[in-house]
C-alpha cells in the first residue's frame, strides 16, 4: 500500500522530472516516435523490416509491444505522432506525450524499489538507496533529458533482484527471461544469473540420514525437477516473445536487427572504457610514426580513422594496432567476467551465497561488459550503477567506497549527452545535488557517513570533478 510518505516522494519526484520537459532531447526521441508509427501502422510482420527511417527497430519483440501499447494511446492523444512519413515529427503535443510515457513507464521502479525495500527489511538505508536509485543522476540524464525508457526496464530488473532476495527464485528468473525480450542488453549479466539459479535453486541437497560421516547428498529427482520448472518458465517467455516471428520465418532478419556488428566497435561518444583507450593508443602510434620515422610505424590509409566511433554504421578503422572482431570482445569480456563468476561459486553456506552475493556478481558482470564489450554504449554504466546501488541498502564501507567513486565518475560521463548550454547548469547542479546527498546520507553499520568512509585519495578523485567540469 502507498503511503503518505512515498506518495509524497514520488509526487516530488515526478514534479522534478516534470521541470526537465523543456530540456534537450537526442535523436532517440525520434527513434522512438518512429517506433510507436512503425507498431501501430504495420502489421506485425513488417516490423523488423521497416527502412524507410535510419531510426530501424531494433530492440526484441516485448519491447515492440510495449511501443504498440504506447502508440494506441499515442494515436488519440496526437495522430500525427503515428504518421509513418511524419519524420522528425516533434510538435509540443508530441514532446509532451512522450517525456508523459517516461514518466509513466517509471512507476514500474518505483513499484519495485519498494518491493526491493521490503525484502531489505524496510530498514533505512534500504529506503535511502531505493530514493537515491528512483532519482539518480543517470536516469534524469538519460531519461528525462536525453530521453530513453531506462527507468522502466530497470525497474523490471530490481523486481527480479528482489524476488531473489525474498528467496522467490523461480520467479526471478522468470522475470529476467521477461527483461531479456525487452532489451537484449542484459544478456551481460545473465552469467550470473545462470549460475546463482543453478546453484541456489536447482541444486537440491538431501541430508544422509543412514550414512555414518553425516553431511548431505544432492537430491537428483527434486533437483531435476526444478531445473524442469526453471527450463519450462524460460522457455515459455522466449517462445511468446519470439514464436510469431519464428511461425513467420523472420528469425534471421530479427537476429540482424538486435546484433548490428556493422556498427562497429565503439558508440558514437565513447563509454570509457578499455576499448576508447585502444583507440587512443593507436593513434598515438599513428602521431609517433609521423613525428618519429625512426621508429618503423606504417599503416594504411584507410577511409573513417578521423572518426572512430560512429553510432549509427560502420566499422572502426585502426591503423597501427590490430582491428577488433566482435569475437575477441566476447572471449574477452567472459575471461573479465571470472571473478563474478568465482563469488557466485566460492565456497560457504546457501545463506552466504545469497542474493547479497548475487547482486555482487551482477555488479561485477556487468563491470566485465561494459570495459570488454562490443559498441558499448555510455547510457550502459547504468547497468554497473543500478545494482551497485542496491548493494548500500546494507553496505560495508568498502561497498560505500566503490559506490561514491564509481558513481560520481560514471554519472559525469554521461554529461557530454547533454551538450547544449542551457542543460550546462542542469546537469551540473543535479548530479552535485545527487553526490552530496548520497555521501551524506549514506553510511555503514557504524554509522558515519560515506564521505568519512573514503580514503584521502579517493575524496581527492571525487573532489577533482569540479575542476575538470569547470
Amino acid at each position: 500500500m502507498l503511503g503518505a510518505k512515498n506518495l509524497a516522494f514520488l509526487c516530488v519526484g515526478v514534479g522534478i522530472k516534470l521541470l526537465l520537459w523543456p530540456a534537450y532531447h537526442s535523436t532517440d526521441f525520434e527513434v522512438h516516435r518512429n517506433w510507436l508509427a512503425i507498431t501501430n501502422s504495420l502489421p506485425l510482420r513488417k516490423w523488423y523490416f521497416e527502412d524507410r527511417s535510419e531510426w530501424t527497430l531494433d530492440y526484441p519483440p516485448f519491447f515492440a509491444w510495449f511501443e504498440w501499447v504506447l502508440s494506441l494511446a499515442a494515436r488519440w492523444w496526437d495522430p500525427r505522432i503515428v504518421q509513418l512519413d511524419n519524420l522528425g515529427y516533434a510538435a509540443s503535443s508530441c514532446v509532451e506525450f512522450q517525456r508523459l510515457t517516461v514518466i509513466a513507464s517509471e512507476l514500474v521502479l518505483f513499484a519495485a524499489l519498494g518491493r526491493f525495500v521490503q525484502a531489505s527489511g524496510g530498514t533505512r538505508q534500504s529506503k535511502i538507496a531505493a530514493a537515491l536509485t528512483f532519482l539518480s543522476a543517470g536516469f534524469l540524464f538519460v531519461d528525462h533529458v536525453h530521453f530513453q525508457y531506462n527507468g522502466f526496464l530497470f525497474g523490471i530488473l530490481v523486481y527480479s533482484l528482489a524476488f531473489a532476495m525474498e528467496g522467490r527464485d523461480l520467479l526471478a528468473g522468470t522475470i529476467f527471461a521477461v527483461l531479456l525480450c525487452f532489451k537484449h542488453i542484459f544478456m551481460y549479466i545473465a552469467p550470473a544469473y545462470f549460475i546463482y539459479l543453478v546453484i541456489n535453486y536447482c541444486t537440491v541437497l538431501r541430508t544422509r540420514r543412514r550414512s555414518p560421516v553425516g553431511g548431505c547428498a544432492l537430491d537428483i529427482g527434486a533437483s531435476a525437477w526444478r531445473l524442469a520448472k526453471l527450463g519450462t518458465a524460460v522457455v515459455v517467455v522466449f517462445a511468446v516473445a519470439f514464436g510469431p516471428f519464428v511461425a513467420l520465418g523472420q528469425l534471421p532478419q530479427l537476429a540482424s536487427r538486435l546484433f548490428p556488428f556493422k556498427r562497429g566497435l565503439c558508440h558514437a561518444y565513447w563509454a570509457p572504457n578499455f576499448w576508447a583507450l585502444y583507440v587512443f593508443a593507436d593513434r598515438l602510434l599513428i602521431l609517433a610514426s609521423r613525428f618519429i620515422p625512426a621508429l618503423g610505424l606504417t599503416f594504411a590509409d584507410l577511409p573513417g580513422l578521423t572518426a572512430s566511433t560512429r553510432g549509427l554504421v560502420g566499422d572502426t578503422s585502426f591503423a597501427v594496432l590490430p582491428d577488433i572482431p566482435p569475437i575477441a570482445t566476447f572471449i574477452a569480456t567472459l575471461l573479465a567476467q571470472i571473478p563474478a563468476y568465482v563469488v557466485l561459486i566460492r565456497k560457504g553456506s546457501k545463506k552466504q551465497r545469497g542474493p547479497q552475493r548475487f547482486i555482487q556478481a551482477v555488479v561485477l558482470c556487468a563491470y566485465a561488459s561494459y570495459m570488454f564489450g562490443w559498441h558499448v554504449h555510455e547510457k550502459a554504466i547504468l547497468l554497473i550503477l543500478v545494482p551497485l546501488g542496491l548493494l548500500t541498502a546494507a553496505p560495508t564501507q568498502r561497498t560505500l567506497r566503490m559506490f561514491a567513486v564509481l558513481s560520481t565518475a560514471g554519472y559525469y560521463s554521461l554529461f557530454p549527452l547533454l551538450f547544449g548550454a542551457q542543460e550546462l547548469l542542469i546537469k551540473a547542479a543535479v548530479l552535485l545535488i545527487w553526490v552530496l546527498c548520497a555521501l551524506a546520507l549514506l553510511k555503514p553499520d557504524r554509522g558515519v557517513s560515506a564521505w568519512r568512509c573514503l580514503l584521502r585519495a579517493e575524496r581527492l578523485y571525487v573532489l577533482g570533478h569540479i575542476p575538470l567540469f569547470i
